[in-house]
């Protein structure tokens, strides 16, 4: 999978599973376009860039049209388009359905699912006009099995599965394809400060008795992502170790 002379635009790619995605893409040859809420992602690209990669960096927020309208721009004023869309960004906000407010719905459901609306709408435009484009949407496993005390998280991500088949069938008479990736659970942040109890309940349930990594989700997103999988459009790939087959 060589990606020389395709740029790649990647949301929340300040850190974790998208800045490894945006490393593992731009290492292949990828020119990556990076976007967060905070100008953290400023570093992020010097990082990237001091690796060799060829990296533009937009602050803004996938909720805004107006803010995806300069991200989409920056690609195209740096880099002269747009072959790849990773839509990475989201959030959680966990709680019991019945203690869970409106507005943790609302901001989950914005972020996660309309934002991945919006980037697919913009991004779309431009890879019609070539008639090419990559489009790979960051799911989880929560999306097609649920999880207690995550509604807005599992609707949304369940959501987005609904809008990659739906983005499939629409883009694929101009050569572009729509798929998702579900990772499970992914070393993170999150996971390094769980009890080592917890922990241990967590990979008795995964078949390969480890964690995923950032790199792990990588691997099957550049997959997705390259000329050679044109054939592929509508799929949806779990990337747990074995946790829900």
């Amino acid at each position: 999978m060589q990606f020389e002379g395709k740029t790649a635009v990647i949301t929340g790619s300040s850190r974790g599973l998208g800045k490894a995605i945006a490393e593992k893409l731009g290492r292949l040859g990828a020119n990556i376009v990076l976007n967060g809420t905070t100008e953290s992602v400023l570093k992020t690209a010097e990082e990237l860039e001091a690796m060799g990669i060829k990296v533009a960096a937009t602050v803004g927020d996938v909720r805004s049209a107006e803010d995806i309208k300069v991200m989409m721009a920056k690609a195209v004023d740096t880099f002269g388009g747009v072959d790849i869309l990773i839509n990475n960004a989201g959030i959680t906000r966990d709680k019991p359905m019945a203690m869970m407010s409106e507005d943790d719905w609302d901001t989950v459901l914005d972020i996660n699912l309309k934002g991945t609306f919006l980037c697919t709408k913009a991004a779309s435009k431009l890879m019609i006009k070539k008639r090419y484009g990559r489009i790979i949407n960051i799911s989880s496993v929560a999306g097609a099995y649920g999880n207690p005390g995550q509604a807005n998280y599992s609707a949304s991500k369940g959501g987005m599965i609904a809008l990659t088949k739906t983005t499939a069938k629409e883009l694929a008479p101009r050569g572009v394809t729509c798929n998702a990736v579900t990772p499970g659970l992914i070393e993170s942040d999150m996971t390094e400060i769980l009890p080592e109890e917890l922990k241990k309940k967590y990979l008795e349930k995964i078949a390969l008795g480890r964690f995923g990594t950032p790199e792990d989700v990588a691997n099957v997103v550049a997959f997705l992502a390259a000329e050679e999988t044109g054939y592929v459009t509508g799929q949806v790939i779990d990337i747990d170790g074995g946790l829900v087959m």
